[in-house]
Formats: structure tokens, sequence, C-alpha cells
């Protein structure tokens, strides 16, 4: 009698072959390529001077970041960022109805003083500084945590400047690069407000991952829908509870899947608004990059919030000359907007590279570097070494242009294919 033997084909795949689909499903999505790589492969190039900007795709333009009307809140309290304090708490959502009239502030020559500020739930009055909590609000209420927001609220008038940081969990610098900014700012010399969001993804910062617990890129999901999925909605509550509400917005970025990124500005150079405002980075190189959609730098600007992304080193680490150079570009930025005051000595201007491509390898194997982040480089110049570890065999990474290293992978094994050197070509600013 023969027995039947189970049809493995049709059979259900067991427990252990579950996890390893799901392991190998988490190693592709980690091995994805980041805006750092594709933003600018897919850039829409540099036009000239005068010509017609086209809307991108997926994108819906609006004239001016619209602000709600000011609600009263409750007044927040005046606290010194440099001392150490307890955790924020996140703020009840106001009520509407109950709102009572704001009489008008009477005109004065000279500065003009600034106003209460209102955001998630609070007054923040001028002169003072505080710590406020945002919460996208889709956490188990039990287990929900609030991301601490930091608010320098000046004497004066001004601009309000955002700063966000770790909207990549995996990237370390941007939270020092804001701590010191906004623990340095004093409001009583201050003219305008900055609001700092150190860690933004806070569940991927917890993690050490890159990613949001769905296992989504948050940069690709603004400026988010408040019934999508869990990114677009954590997106949507940042983006309209805190973003528009700025005039001005730097976010913060490193390089990622093991790649540094020399300190620069990613930015819209096809928009004269965009492009003026990068002049007030001291000592920041400049890449043209349109932007993707679904990116907060694309979403902020689209709504006319003047927005830059400042990449700076390599994700999982703190590098203090990287940190300086941010923390000395936002001071540059704000001493040229007119917010401080300072003795500031500015360098030499950084080139715009207008023009820049990744350079690939085209076998797999170990990745060996012949040049460092910042070098000069020349056409047909050996940039690096794949070498394969079975066979022995060498072979050349070579330059596709005269340039600069401004971004690169550090040494570590890679398949072919993979983005191994960004390369800047200098340019001029039409019309200088």
């Amino acid at each position: 009698m023969m027995l039947a033997l189970p049809n493995l084909a049709q059979a259900d795949p067991p427990a252990d072959s579950n996890q390893a689909a799901a392991s190998q499903e988490i190693l592709l999505a980690e091995l994805a390529e980041d805006e750092s790589v594709a933003d600018v492969e897919q850039s829409e190039p540099r036009r000239k001077t005068g010509q017609a900007t086209a809307p991108k795709a997926g994108s819906t333009p609006e004239i001016a970041a619209p602000k709600p009307a000011p609600k009263p809140k409750k007044v927040a309290p005046n606290i010194d960022l440099k001392e150490v304090a307890p955790a924020p708490t996140p703020e009840p959502a106001s009520k509407p109805g109950n709102e009572e009239p704001v009489a008008p502030e009477p005109e004065v020559e000279g500065p003009k003083p600034a106003n209460n500020l209102a955001l998630l739930g609070s007054e923040v009055l001028p002169g003072t500084s505080t710590r406020l909590a945002w919460s996208s609000g889709i956490q188990i209420a039990g287990l929900s945590q609030p991301t601490p927001v930091l608010v320098v609220n000046g004497v004066n008038a001004g601009p309000t400047l955002c700063l966000t940081g770790t909207i990549h969990g995996d990237e370390l610098n941007g939270i020092e690069i804001i701590r010191q900014t906004m623990y340095d700012l004093d409001p009583e010399k201050l003219t305008g407000s900055v609001v700092g969001i150190p860690i933004v993804n806070l569940p991927g910062f917890q993690q050490g991952s890159r990613y949001l617990p769905d296992r989504r890129d948050l940069n690709r999901h603004f400026p988010g829908r408040p019934n999508g999925s869990l990114a677009d909605r954590i997106a949507h509550s940042l983006f309209d509870k805190i973003i528009r509400h700025c005039d001005m917005l730097v976010d913060i970025h490193t390089g990622s899947l093991k790649r540094t990124n020399l300190p620069q500005l990613r930015a819209d150079m096809n928009n004269p608004t965009v492009a003026e405002f990068t002049r007030g980075f001291d000592r920041m190189a400049v890449v043209h990059s349109s932007g993707s959609p679904g990116m907060l730098r694309t979403a902020a600007v689209n709504v006319g919030i003047r927005t830059v992304t400042l990449e700076a080193g390599e994700s999982h680490r703190i590098q203090e000359h990287q940190i300086d150079a941010g923390v000395n570009s936002l001071t540059s930025l704000m001493e040229k907007q007119g917010m401080i005051s300072r003795m500031f000595v500015w360098g030499d201007p950084q080139p715009v590279y207008y023009n820049s491509a990744w350079v690939r390898a085209d076998h797999g194997g170990i990745l060996f570097s012949e040049v460092k982040l910042g070098a000069k480089v020349s056409e047909g110049q050996v940039l690096g070494y794949i070498a394969d570890p079975i066979t022995n065999a060498q072979y050349p990474i070579h330059s596709s242009s005269n340039g600069r290293i401004i971004g690169m992978a550090v040494d570590q094994v890679v398949m072919a294919g993979f983005a191994a050197y960004h390369i800047g070509t200098e340019a001029k600013v039409p019309g200088e």
C-alpha cells in the first residue's frame, strides 16, 4: 500500500519560513537607496534664468502658507533651555467656540514687539523660551510618548524658523546641531522665533532604525493625510500642527546606508526664493535638487515656506566636525535674516554644485577608497577599488567628471550597481 505524500507546493509554509521572508523584506527595505541618492538622480535639471517653472508631478502648489487665526492658549512656562528639566507633556487640543477677541497691537517706531507665539495648544510669550510636546495622536493611548519641541520666542517681531532633525531615526548629527543652536539663543536678544524638533521620528530613533514602525520612510509622505497610512498620519500631524506655522525651514539629515555627506544644502535652485535663501548659509556647498514628491522640503516649498535640506555626515554617528559646520551655518542664517546680531565673520563662499552625479560600482566585492570626502578629483581618476574576496580580482572605479567628492560610501561590502561616490561639478549662479 502506497502512502500519499503531502503536496509541498500547496502546503502552508512553516513559521520559520514566514519569519525568514519577513526578515528578507526588512533587509531589502534597509538596502533601499534614500533621497541622498535617488533625489539627486531624479532631480529636474537647472533651468536658465527667466524660464518658467513647471509644477512637479504629484504636488499641489499653494500661493502661501495658510496660518490659522490665533486662538487663546495656555501660557507656556518660561524655561531656561540650558537647565535640566522633566520631559514635557502634550497639551489638550483647544475646543472651538471659546475664542476671545485679540486686541490689535499699537504701532510703535523702531523694532516691533513680538506677539505671543501660538503653538501646540500653548502661548509662548515674547522674550521667553520653553519646551512643548507634539503628539500625532495615533499611538496606543496608554503607551503614547510625546515628542519634545523646543521654542524660543524673541522680544521683537520677526520670522519663524523651524529646525527638524531625525526624520530618519538613525540620523544623529541633526540632534546635536539643533540642541547647540537652540540652547545658545537668548530670547531677550532674538528677533522672531525659532522652533526646534531634534527628534521627529522618535520610534525610529529608539529602535536605531531609519524607518517608522510600519517600515515606511516618513520623508516620502508629506504633507500627509489625516486618514491615510501610519506615515501619512504622522506627516500630516507634524505638517499641520508645526510646519505650517513657520516661515523658514531647515530639515537636517545625514547620509544613509553607510554613506557620508560633505556638509551641504539640498535646494531647488529653480525657485528664486529658495535660491536667495541659500545665500544665508556660511561655508556651505549647495547641491541643486528639485526635490521628490512626499519629501518635507518639497511639501513645505509648495505652501510657500522657504526650505532647504542640510546634509552633514553619516548615520548612526555623532561627528563633531559635521556638527560644528551645521551650527555655524544656522548661526549665519539667523544673522543674515536679522534674527540675531553678532560679530560674525563670513568665510569664503562655497560653490553651487548645480550638476552632480553618483558613480556606481560595476562589480560586487569589498570597496576600498583612494579618496576622501571633500577631495577634488579629475575625470578618469581612480576613486577606489572593488576587491573580489574569492577570486582576488580588483576593479577600479573611475571619476566620471572633474569636480569634488561631496558624498561617498564608507569602505564596505557592496554589490554591482551600488552608489559609491557623489561628485559635484562646480557652476556659477546664473546672472552673476
